[in-house]
């Protein structure tokens, strides 16, 4: 059994979701707009948050973006919009999966459940995480906090998972695919998705792809991070 919160403004719509996730045995809970649904997950401790981008007083990409503000709980997208690009935007911005309109209830569970999974694995696999240290770099995963020489960096949730995740290999080149399986739970994508994290997390580090300090890249191959003064990649 999960705690769902099924965030639907269309009335019929959520109630048919309530009744079916119920009798799927989850305990649910809903919101009809935005600021509901952040008024919800600030008091109580869901599992898994169903988000339709459709929403009376917030675009649910914005709402997404306020979502992964205050919570980690994961999100699976309920929209109507099938444009990869729009997919791809969505998945960056923190949402954990995705559902295209209309879905039945047993394709939601399935996903709810895989979900579940993977956020149960993670956390099993990891537990307590300790911090990490690279050079100056200084990254604390439990906290969610990181810091270049002492200085904290203003991350978004997607560029801490990476950041956090190349910290945790120091020295190791980490293939592109790997990347995508870990920090964006895909199993294919498009590498422009990994380059533009890249840049935006380099711009933070205060370096440049051409002039690197922390994050080096092998042209088709992956990244490694080290710290500054060691030997680039050849």
């Amino acid at each position: 059994m999960a705690r769902v919160l099924v965030v639907e403004d269309d009335h019929f719509v959520r109630s048919a979701l309530i009744r079916q996730l119920t009798e799927a045995g989850h305990a649910v809970r809903s919101a009809g707009t935005a600021l509901q649904a952040l008024r919800e997950v600030a008091h109580v401790p869901f599992d898994v948050v169903i988000l339709d981008l459709g929403l009376p007083d917030l675009d649910g990409s914005e709402a997404l973006k306020m979502l992964r503000g205050v919570t980690d709980v994961p999100v699976i997208v309920a929209t109507a919009r099938d444009e990869e690009s729009e997919i791809i935007r969505l998945l960056d911005a923190g949402a954990d999966d995705y559902l295209t309109k209309p879905f039945s209830v047993g394709h939601l569970s399935a996903r709810i459940a895989a979900v579940l999974r993977r956020s149960r694995t993670a956390t099993a696999a990891t537990g307590a995480p300790p911090v990490l240290r690279v050079g100056g770099l200084v990254v604390d995963p439990r906290r969610r906090h990181a810091e270049l020489d002492g200085r904290r960096l203003d991350l978004t949730r997607r560029e801490f998972d990476l950041l956090a995740y190349l910290t945790g290999r120091p020295g190791v080149v980490v293939p592109r695919r790997e990347l995508l399986a870990e920090v964006w739970q895909q199993s294919y994508g498009d590498d422009q998705t990994i380059d533009v994290h890249l840049s935006w997390l380099r711009r933070k580090l205060g370096e440049t792809a051409a002039e690197p300090r922390y994050l080096h890249t092998l042209r088709g191959v992956g990244v490694k991070l080290e710290p500054p003064g060691t030997d680039p990649l050849p």
